[in-house]
């Protein structure tokens, strides 16, 4: 029972960061691989909290929202400035340099011998320390973020993010300042994945740099691609269905020499077989 919990955790806090990616990516065209950066700003500003002056959870989340939202729109602001490939390759070289700074910083960051005997929540004198009433605080805020994300997604603002993905500069014609909704979305996603970070760092009470690479913001990105992009729906099958995959992987009979290899083999496999035959994802409306 306490593995079952232990995955639906894990499918809650991936669920948050697929939304969050989503809405950058599946609605408004913007291939970001940086999310990861994000993730990791919200995990560290938590745990450096908790651990250095006892904050309580929620505060510290609230505080690592605002200090993502505020690096997430200087770094928005120069990504503003690429397009297509190189606005990938300009998210890709962030996310290097926020995880070399989470490697380097040691005085702050511990480097990579990361921050331990990180709290979980606490409200109102109780405390989230079972894994059961953890499970419930994370998919309670996973549903808060679903409901944000289709409501920005079928609002007004979020048909001018669909406009921009199908052809920017007709919608430049309308006099609508493009730059200004990407960016602005891009802070939004950010915001959402730091409250990702924070449930995580809460709920492993360790992190190191090694979980926000760029391997990550890869994987974030694969969970939008399998659910399909730009369907809120969509992000959080994807976080199911690739948080349990590897799980289900786990009980296949493969001889003990080559288990681990033979499960990611399969799960490549399964994830080429999807793209030749489903681009778009499984409930996707849009393919890159």
């Amino acid at each position: 029972m306490e593995y079952l919990i232990h995955i639906a955790i894990l499918i809650s806090i991936y669920a948050i960061l697929g939304l969050s990616l989503n809405l950058i990516v599946g609605y408004t065209g913007l291939l970001s691989i940086t999310q990861a950066a994000f993730y990791g700003i919200g995990a560290y500003v938590t745990a450096i909290l908790l651990t250095a002056t006892g904050m309580n959870f929620f505060i510290s989340v609230m505080l690592g929202v605002i200090i993502t939202g505020v690096l997430s729109l200087a770094i928005g602001f120069v990504l503003s400035k690429f397009k297509d490939d190189y606005y990938a390759l300009g998210s890709f070289g962030f996310n290097v340099i926020i995880y070399s700074i989470f490697l380097n910083w040691q005085s702050l960051t511990r480097g990579p011998l990361g921050i331990p005997g990180i709290p979980r929540p606490s409200m109102f004198g109780f405390t989230f320390s079972e894994n059961i009433w953890f499970l419930v605080l994370s998919a309670a805020i996973a549903l808060i973020i679903f409901g944000i994300c289709e409501y920005i997604t079928h609002s007004s603002f979020g048909r001018v993010l669909k406009a921009i993905r199908e052809d920017e500069g007709a919608i430049r014609v309308f006099g609508y300042h493009t730059i200004w909704y990407k960016l602005s979305i891009f802070v939004i996603g950010a915001m959402m994945a730091s409250v990702a970070g924070a449930l995580f760092a809460s709920y492993i009470t360790f992190i190191d740099p090694s979980t926000f690479t760029l391997t990550e913001s890869i994987f974030i990105l694969a969970i939008i691609i399998l659910g399909g992009l730009a369907n809120n729906k969509g992000a959080m099958l994807g976080a199911f269905c690739l948080i349990l995959l590897p799980e289900v992987l786990r009980f296949v009979g493969f001889p003990d020499d080559i288990a681990a290899q033979m499960r990611q083999v399969t799960y490549g496999l399964i994830l080429i077989l999807l793209m030749l035959y489903r681009p778009q994802g499984l409930l996707g409306e849009y393919k890159l």
